[in-house]
């Protein structure tokens, strides 16, 4: 449920085997984490280099809240939660389904395993579960709305276990697809895909949206500007955005422990949206069909695993 703006506040790349000590004056506090002020704590030192904590360091300068082994086992368990989720939705997808009865599955399906539906009530949202249907690119208020031989329908599950969050989605096939339905689908795909190829340690965030812009134009479609992906796990929304569109370099670099959302929105025809009179539901300005898939992504030393990890 990606309930946020974009707001690319530090555009600089920043490889985390190369940091240094930048230049700070005297009265500023320490780098290091001390509490000191610099001129009483690490200007003391030979060269005056502070001993920096790379975790520490990105909690300071980018709010991003590392996780520890065991924050990342209550993540994983929240995960295979959210998947059994998805996958007993998608036994049940079929025309004539309404998208009220998709969030009492969801609801019921939750509480029934221990978690708790993260959407509900989440800023005023009132319901368990996204559900957007062919136009709506994101946010879907289940209701009335019944499926329709031939619709796509994103899910979009987010489950709180044990005090831990874990968020992916999928769009699905109502009945047969027409080819529209079949490219669109397969496109935001692999735009997922190709975005979590990228993660691992030293790359970086605008790689990860130059992985996903680079793929969707070339396909003839466009990718939403306006919400993006984030970090996860102790809390619903957290820092980093991931926005889905970028340079490669560009941002902040990834290190081992951080936990994030990828959640590509794709348009099969322009990038534009509005939002509907309910302040929740997204959709196409053209009225062109969009899709996404969503995982949940540890970076981990060597590249990434997914925390969610359906299958397909």
């Amino acid at each position: 449920m990606p309930r946020q703006r974009v707001n690319l506040i530090d555009a600089r790349a920043v490889d985390p085997m190369k940091l240094k000590a930048p230049k700070y004056g005297r009265n500023d506090p320490c780098p290091c984490g001390s509490g000191l002020k610099y001129k009483k704590c690490c200007m003391l030192k030979p060269g005056g280099e502070p001993d920096l904590d790379i975790e520490a360091l990105y909690a300071r300068k980018y709010r991003i809240r590392v996780k520890s082994a065991a924050d990342v086992e209550g993540i994983r368990r929240a995960g295979r939660l959210v998947v059994n989720t998805l996958r007993m939705v998608e036994a049940g997808i079929r025309p004539g389904l309404s998208t009220e009865e998709i969030n009492t599955w969801v609801h019921e399906f939750t509480l029934r395993h221990g978690g708790v539906p993260a959407p509900l009530n989440y800023r005023g949202f009132p319901k368990s579960v996204c559900v957007s249907v062919n136009e709506v690119i994101c946010h879907g208020i289940p209701g009335e709305r019944v499926l329709n031989d031939g619709d796509i329908v994103n899910v979009d599950v987010t489950t709180i276990l044990d005090g831990y969050y874990a968020d992916a989605n999928k769009t699905y096939f109502v009945g047969t697809p027409g080819p529209d339905a079949r490219k669109i689908t397969a496109v935001a795909r692999e735009c997922l895909s190709r975005a979590m190829a990228v993660v691992k340690p030293d790359h970086t965030i605008g790689d990860i949206g130059w992985a996903i812009q680079e793929y969707a134009e070339s396909q003839g479609c466009s990718v939403v500007r306006e919400f993006v992906g984030h970090g996860v796990g102790l809390d619903f929304h957290e820092a980093p955005q991931i926005p889905h569109f970028g340079r490669p370099g560009t941002g902040i670099a990834m290190i081992p422990g951080m936990v994030f959302t990828i959640e590509p929105m794709i348009n099969f025809g322009r990038k534009e949206l509005r939002i509907l009179d309910d302040d929740w539901t997204a959709v196409t300005r053209d009225g062109s069909l969009s899709a996404q898939f969503e995982q949940t992504v540890l970076v981990t030393p060597d590249g990434c695993e997914s925390l969610t990890p359906w299958e397909g």
